[in-house]
């Protein structure tokens, strides 16, 4: 897969998730395998120009992200050129333009979903970027505002006019949000609409089979992985080696996921300080711990996680805890096995017929807030 000059071993890519795709994450999942290109969590250009220390921490990275896009949201033109410009100065690898996040505080200004309301004016707003500046500039889009208006095939086809480097597409529409099914057909007719960019599918990719489905089904160039990233770090590595030989590699093993936390954990703390650190690292943990089996003494302990040395302590008595659900040696019994402990958590108590959700649940934080 190639994104303007870039071009990569892996076609999976790490989608940008507020309040979760930060430095210490991206590390960490770089570190685990299988990931070339990442995004950062969304970023107001205005903050950026105004030079907030909150967008400048969200922009931040170091010299192991060569493959690195910042993405920007905002309506005003000359806003978005003049931060596309300052991403550049930075260093950094490529801008994305964010036009597919539904949330309130972003569509209000114009900026998220409402940019494809309106494609001649994003069409514009777009060209002043790609003028602006040197590095790829790329679009992250949903299928439309609603079922209704599915207008992502013109948009991208508008945009790859103007010179985007490559189209991210979620298949949902603004209305949906995080909710029904991924719509592979909708994915497809983008795929369809241009002629030399790459698209990259994204949305319930949770598996190394789901990724491969997308990429049959719709025919894009690679696939984006945001909420299974969080529940699993290992997808992209796993997808990877899926796609390249057929076979479903082993799961991680506790004592690897505990290992790959303690580095989560570390980094955090490196990047943002002790209390900050521990703080943030309480959301991420309890995604790791889905992965645990019986977690319930771990997830109830790590909320109110405070200095790195607690963690350790942390995980001594969740070790003990946890041994009244292995046997001899030390292995899981089946019943608690993560798999057993997956259908229960897709469960779906509010559908009776089918028992089951259709995808992950949203982590919680801003996107929950419509």
């Amino acid at each position: 897969m190639r994104i303007g000059p870039y071009e990569f071993e892996s076609n999976l890519c790490l989608s940008p998730l507020a309040g979760y795709t930060n430095l210490p994450f991206r590390l960490t999942v770089r570190e685990v395998g299988g990931l070339d290109w990442v995004t950062t969590d969304l970023i107001n250009a205005r903050s950026l120009i105004e030079r907030n220390a909150k967008a400048l921490q969200l922009a931040h990275t170091s010299p192991a992200e060569k493959f690195l896009s910042v993405q920007l949201f905002g309506s005003v033109p000359e806003e978005m050129r003049d931060a596309a410009a300052i991403v550049e100065s930075m260093g950094i690898a490529a801008v994305d333009i964010n036009m597919g996040c539904p949330v309130r505080k972003v569509v209000g200004i114009g900026g998220g979903s409402a940019m494809m309301t309106e494609l001649k004016k994003t069409q514009a707003l777009v060209r002043g970027m790609i003028e602006a500046v040197k590095i790829p500039v790329t679009a992250k889009m949903r299928l439309g505002w609603d079922d209704n208006n599915l207008t992502a095939p013109d948009l991208a086809r508008a945009l790859e006019d103007v010179g985007v480097a490559a189209i991210f597409v979620h298949g949902r529409t603004r209305a949906q949000g995080f909710s029904g099914t991924v719509n592979l057909a909708g994915i497809r007719a983008v795929v369809q609409a241009v002629h030399t960019i790459p698209v990259i599918g994204n949305g319930d990719v949770t598996t190394p089979e789901s990724a491969k489905k997308m990429l049959d089904e719709t025919g894009c160039a690679g696939v984006s992985i945001g909420r299974g990233a969080f529940y699993n770090p290992w997808i992209f590595r796993h997808t990877l080696d899926y796609l390249r030989t057929g076979v479903l590699p082993a799961e991680a093993s506790y004592t690897e996921r505990v290992h790959v936390m303690r580095r989560h954990l570390d980094l955090a703390v490196e990047f943002f300080g002790e209390d900050l650190g521990c703080r943030l690292f309480r959301k991420p943990a309890a995604w790791y711990a889905k992965r645990f089996g019986p977690a319930k003494e771990f997830k109830k302990a790590v909320v109110g996680l405070k200095t790195r040395a607690e963690f350790d302590e942390l995980i001594t008595r969740y070790n003990a805890w946890r041994a009244q659900f292995c046997d001899e040696h030390g292995e899981l019994l089946p019943r608690f096995q993560p798999e057993a402990m997956v259908a229960s958590f897709m469960r779906d108590p509010d559908d009776p017929a089918t028992g089951q959700r259709e995808s992950i649940p949203v982590p919680k934080g801003p996107v929950d807030v419509w």
